[in-house]
């Protein structure tokens, strides 16, 4: 372990300086497209998550623009550039190296008809009529980098002193517009660890039934950030006080409440053992994450009680119910079968003493052994 970790920390460093400075090329080229645009006599700023993340001290990963020029101007002041959202007004703007900036002309929306999509757009030349139709307060934030201004129309900069996540307007139209915004809310407040305003909860708590007419795709996609972005235990506490784990995932709601030996497990039940783990995650793969959260999913069918409580074979009964999961849930065939491995294999740990040798070396070439070592540790 000592010779090993100097070379890992190394890596993690390179990791992060090669980030920041990605982060910084990134804000060079959206600074620039401003530069550009106002020059032309556009308004221009920087928008979202960026402002956010810069505020609150962090690097962040992508720029996005907002601007007043719509996207027939944009696409010809840009000739490196595509349309990707031409009902939305959203085009990428591709530098020489490869960075790509998200440019998007100021917008208001008409009602949304199915849960995800407006079913009309206007461009607009009033930013803070862009502002207000975004989802949380912290994400409605722009700013000019060449004046160094920021512009807040929303109260953003207030909740992100209180850290609190609150969204624009009234609840449950942002949630009846977009239903995953209510994820939304869940993985921001977990990764940043704010709380959510007390309006936008119970908004929430009202509508969480909604996310069920949200793909499995997007529903997948917000799971997999709560678990690997930080904070994946508080993610799922969120999930539960919000009323939404029940609609996402009732096989882990089941955990709740489902006794465990003592002797193996004096923290308590099901739910109390999977979200000490996952408080113990650090930058994992989604693989890894996914394995913690279900590892112990057998558990609630094969609870039984003889000399002591026991749960017969529920390594194996919890791999085809993982199967199952990840199948709704839309995951690439190759990480399910890490997955799965990983819930498959990982009460076989407690016999490598016993093992025969042929036994123990193929164990341990297992596809991704590292990670089934790394569950084991964090179950023990």
């Amino acid at each position: 372990f000592r010779s090993e970790t100097p070379r890992h920390l190394g890596v993690a460093v390179v990791d992060v300086c090669m980030d920041e400075t990605l982060s910084a090329a990134r804000k060079n080229f959206a600074t620039e497209i401003i530069r550009v645009l106002n020059a032309r006599g556009h308004q221009a700023y920087l928008i979202g998550g960026c402002v956010r993340d810069r505020l609150l001290g962090l690097s962040p990963k992508d720029y996005d623009v907002s601007t007043d020029a719509t996207p027939d101007l944009l696409t010809s002041y840009f000739p490196r550039s595509e349309l990707v959202g031409a009902h939305f007004g959203v085009i990428l703007v591709t530098e020489g190296g490869g960075i790509q900036v998200e440019v998007a002309t100021f917008r208001s929306e008409g009602r949304y008809a199915d849960g995800r999509h407006p079913s009309e757009v206007h461009f607009e030349k009033d930013p803070a009529i862009d502002a207000r139709r975004r989802d949380f307060t912290i994400n409605g934030l722009m700013e000019d980098p060449i004046a160094g201004q920021v512009l807040d129309f929303v109260g953003g900069r207030l909740d992100l002193q209180a850290r609190t996540i609150r969204a624009i307007g009234e609840p449950r139209q942002r949630f009846e517009e977009d239903h995953l915004r209510m994820l939304r809310a869940i993985r921001f407040a977990a990764r940043l660890n704010f709380f959510i305003e007390a309006g936008t909860l119970s908004a929430i708590r009202q509508d969480a039934h909604r996310i069920a007419r949200i793909s499995s795709e997007r529903v997948r996609d917000e799971l997999a950030r709560i678990l690997t972005e930080g904070g994946a235990r508080r993610g799922f506490e969120l999930l539960e006080e919000a009323g939404l784990l029940v609609h996402v995932l009732p096989e882990v709601k089941a955990f709740q409440g489902v006794p465990q030996p003592p002797e193996f497990h004096p923290e308590g039940d099901v739910w109390t053992h999977v979200l000490m783990m996952l408080q113990e995650l650090r930058n994992p793969t989604l693989t890894l994450a996914m394995g913690v959260l279900l590892h112990d999913v057998g558990k609630p069918a094969t609870f039984r009680i003889a000399d002591r409580i026991r749960f017969d074979s529920h390594a194996e009964v919890g791999a085809v119910m993982t199967e199952q999961i990840l199948s709704r849930l839309k995951l690439p065939n190759q990480d399910a079968d890490r997955i799965t491995s990983l819930v498959s294999n990982h009460m076989r740990f407690k016999d490598v003493q016993q093992m025969r040798l042929s036994t123990l070396k193929r164990f341990l070439r297992l596809p991704d052994f590292d990670e089934h070592l790394e569950l084991h540790r964090l179950d023990c």
